[in-house]
């Protein structure tokens, strides 16, 4: 299948170099008998155990159960529902993964999983990020809520130490996938995701926000603890939790905002679940989620938040103005509690933007202060003032915002402040939101490679796992994926084939597909 560019052209530049080409002929016959196994087990045992949008919605998206989905097709269902597809390798970064999803498009792992992960993959692919995640948007008011879901986190405030755990997650997931992988690189993976673990000194806003969506959009449940419904992705594409998460096995809480303080193993199945009345009860708590966040508070604590985490974020000033950097200091006045911020400190390189669009060609890679009290006149040339709290600042503005030969006192005590930079005035801090401003610009400006080198290991593991497979049993899944496509059964050849099927002892798959043809279906081993 050709790479379907009409899902990749909308999205802005710093998102669209994400996207990969689905590369729809490398999928094996195996792969395609991986994906035949599970739709048809899910499709046949999720029929009163899903949300009742699943069924209808699988083929309302494109989603068919005899051959891995094309993303050029399931675009073309998609695009009734306000919704596109794009194909990706592995984990992505999670900012551009929700702003993706906030722009309605589903970011779809396009690699599938190993036969022997069948019942539960530890790494994002096709099975789970389509079958899973997209027949439920069939419901307007779910497809609402996952849009809004992305808004928020996109907006919260991640950290440095959810970097680094991002890192040895993704890095981990390929590792269980890769075949070339032995059990000192499975240990090492593992102890690296624990140290990154270990090294969080705070949840952030993103890990809150990434549980909230991992909780409902991935291992949600609705209706009551008692009788629940799956409409949660990871549960959806796997075979194994979707059997287990409906028995004692699991606990099952009414969801609440407490679920933000939940974390969970991604590579692991999960012992608890989160149950949701119905799909507006997604909304109540979203709402009470966003009311947290430093997005929709701003000020004081917008700015610990902010200077806490240690990345790049912007401030959303007065009047309207973005401010873009790392926020590194805050000066307020001497004295116990309750002291106001009278100006912050970000440290460059900086950029000032406006609904989204930064304003300037390149950015300035000094640092910014943003006083927080009315501006002086004139807007430029030489300035002396005095805000509320005794700061008294001066110097000379160059417009632009730059200023230079700039002194600042606080009650007439000396700060050591920079003598150049872009100062700013605000009577107010509406809001701080994770990120930059402008996205695209920022990532033009600083992020060039970063898809390479994020894909990489993917993509090695991909080809690992193709090569994997012994070239003469590669040849009998051929023989076998033609004779269902062509229809042209011949029991004696197939009788055949399963004889030779014991030179293959771990391969269970192909037996499966045999038996099926002959009427007599082997059992699974998953």
């Amino acid at each position: 299948m050709a790479f379907d560019e009409n899902s990749i052209n909308p999205l802005p530049p710093h998102l669209a170099r994400y996207g990969v080409d689905q590369d729809y002929a490398a999928y094996t016959p195996r792969d395609h008998a991986v994906w035949r196994h599970i739709l048809r087990r899910l499709t046949a045992t999720l029929g009163d155990k899903a949300h009742p949008s699943y069924l209808a919605g699988l083929a309302a998206t494109g989603i068919g159960v005899e051959r891995i989905p094309s993303l050029e097709e399931m675009n073309g269902k998609l695009a009734g529902l306000g919704w596109s597809a794009v194909a990706v390798r592995g984990f992505i970064p999670p900012a551009v993964f929700t702003e993706m999803q906030a722009r309605g498009v589903l970011a779809i792992a396009a690699d599938i999983r190993s036969h022997e992960h069948i019942g539960y993959t530890p790494a994002p692919d096709i099975v789970h990020e389509s079958a899973g995640h997209a027949p439920i948007l069939k419901d307007p008011r779910y497809a609402a809520y996952l849009k809004r879901c992305g808004v928020a986190g996109f907006k919260a405030i991640a950290s440095r130490e959810d970097r680094a755990v991002y890192e040895a997650v993704r890095h981990l997931s390929v590792v269980k996938e890769d075949p070339a992988a032995g059990p000192g690189d499975l240990a090492q993976a593992e102890a690296g995701l624990a140290q990154a673990c270990a090294g969080r000194t705070y949840v952030s806003e993103s890990t809150k926000a990434s549980r909230l969506y991992w909780w409902t959009a991935e291992y949600g449940l609705v209706g009551t603890p008692e009788q629940p419904r799956i409409y949660g992705a990871g549960l959806l594409s796997s075979l194994a939790e979707a059997s287990r998460c409906l028995t004692p096995a699991v606990l099952r809480l009414p969801l609440s905002l407490a679920c933000v303080d939940q974390d969970f193993d991604i590579t692991r199945m999960q012992p608890q679940l989160f149950v949701a009345r119905d799909f507006d009860h997604l909304f109540e708590v979203l709402d009470a989620f966003e009311a947290t966040l430093a997005w929709k508070r701003g000020g004081e604590y917008g700015l610990a938040e902010a200077r806490r985490a240690g990345t790049v974020n912007h401030l959303i000033l007065a009047d309207g103005l973005e401010l873009t950097g790392r926020v590194a200091d805050l000066v307020r006045p001497p004295g116990g509690a309750g002291r106001v911020t009278l100006m912050a400190r970000l440290e460059g390189p900086v950029m000032v933007s406006r609904g989204g669009r930064t304003l300037m060609e390149a950015p300035f890679r000094g640092p910014a202060l943003v006083a927080f009290g009315p501006a002086p006149d004139p807007a430029s040339g030489a300035f002396r003032c005095t805000l509320p709290g005794g700061l008294s600042l001066s110097g000379v503005r160059a417009g632009g915002h730059e200023v230079t030969g700039f002194q600042a006192s606080l009650q007439g005590r000396p700060l050591d402040l920079p003598p150049s930079a872009l100062l700013l005035f605000s009577q107010g801090l509406p809001g701080v939101a994770g990120g930059p401003g402008d996205a695209e610009a920022w990532d033009r400006w600083f992020g060039e490679g970063e898809p390479a080198r994020a894909g990489a290991a993917e993509l090695e593991a991909r080809r690992r796992k193709a090569q994997a497979l012994p070239g003469r049993l590669a040849e009998l899944y051929l023989e076998v994926a033609r004779m269902r496509e062509s229809g042209r059964i011949v029991p004696a050849r197939l009788l055949q084939i399963r004889e030779r099927l014991a030179q293959f002892p771990d391969d269970w798959l192909l037996a499966c597909e045999v038996g099926e043809l002959l009427g007599t279906p082997a059992t699974p081993t998953d």
